[in-house]
């Protein structure tokens, strides 16, 4: 089976680990692609960073650093405290040293003019992440956030307000610079078309799937795909899992909640995306032509997660993938 994940953040990463897991486990041999967000992506001291696919990247190789989520395991920060005694901005954003290996083979590869799904490709023979990782596009798109300060609206970068105020100023809009003229990068339409199954990952709905889903042509591909769609919530009760979604969503007038955010994606058969819709036991969400289940959607394992995509797999009446699902549960 072809299953291809949209996907974001740590929550994205930690969510194709248990993808991983259900791909082979059972003796399957299903292969898996994760299409990411880059609109995250920064440069930041001539150096080209992007944040949700080294985080996949290091989290599938087991290099991710567990208790942050994020950056390498056994990070030391020599060059970060060495550019602070310079004085260079930012100090706010923290490269650590291993880190920057990653992001100037990245910068360089790009310079040379290779293009960013290349790299990506390059970058993960090194960590064997047993996922083909594909950046949303091959172009460059970044989002910034609207805010105001000082009686006077700017906009300033995504990661800014993310890392730097840690969403502490309301947004009063996102904006993503260069999307509108972007095109999905190479092999991701094929990787829709030719899926089995096409998962949307519990990661934040707006700056990471709903990026993703505004590349040109996103929208149509996945709507026209012979594959279902299934969706898992990335809100449990009134909160988001991890992360700060709630400070995202009301932005675009969406309630925090499952049903709030499944009816933000939208049935498939009214314009949106979704065929399914996994939410948390004693959440609620009735939502037209979606198919809805209730399942524990703590990542607490890759096995448990494995399971949540069984039973979203399950839903949508993919053979074979029920069975387990309960002992994966448990």
């Amino acid at each position: 089976m072809q299953i291809t994940v949209l996907a974001g953040g740590v929550g994205g990463a930690r969510f194709l680990q248990g993808v991983r897991r259900f791909a082979t486990s059972d003796g399957r041999a299903d292969e898996v692609t994760a299409i990411v967000n880059t609109g995250d992506d920064v440069t930041m001291h001539g150096l080209r960073i992007c944040p949700d696919l080294d985080s996949v990247m290091y989290t599938l190789a087991g290099a991710v650093d567990v208790e942050r989520g994020w950056g390498r395991a056994g990070e030391t920060w020599r060059i970060k405290d060495e550019l602070a005694e310079y004085g260079a901005e930012p100090t706010w954003f923290g490269l650590g040293d291993l880190d920057i290996a990653t992001h100037l083979v990245r910068t360089q590869m790009l310079e040379n003019g290779y293009p960013l799904s290349d790299v990506t490709a390059a970058l993960c023979q090194r960590w064997q992440t047993g996922i083909r990782l594909l950046p949303m596009s091959d172009d460059r798109c970044e989002t910034h956030v609207v805010i105001e300060q000082d009686g006077k609206r700017r906009a300033i970068h995504f990661q800014e307000w993310w890392v730097r105020y840690r969403a502490g100023i309301p947004a009063l809009a996102f904006v993503q610079v260069g999307l509108d003229t972007a095109s999905p990068a190479a092999g991701v339409l094929d990787a829709i078309s030719g899926a089995d199954l096409i998962l949307v990952s519990p990661s934040n709905p707006v700056v990471s799937i709903n990026t993703i889903l505004n590349v040109p042509g996103m929208r149509e591909a996945l709507r026209s795909a012979s594959a279902p769609i299934v969706g898992l919530s990335p809100i449990i009760g009134n909160a988001p899992v991890r992360g700060m979604a709630d400070a995202c969503l009301p932005v675009l007038g969406v309630e925090t909640s499952a049903a709030g955010v499944g009816g933000f994606y939208g049935a498939r058969s009214a314009d949106g995306i979704l065929d399914g819709w996994l939410i948390h036991p004693g959440d609620t969400a009735e939502l037209d032509g979606i198919a809805v289940r209730a399942r524990d959607l703590l990542m607490s394992s890759d096995q448990v997660t494995a399971g949540m995509v069984r039973d979203a797999a399950a839903l949508v009446g993919i053979a074979g993938a029920t069975g387990s699902a309960q002992r994966d549960a448990t």
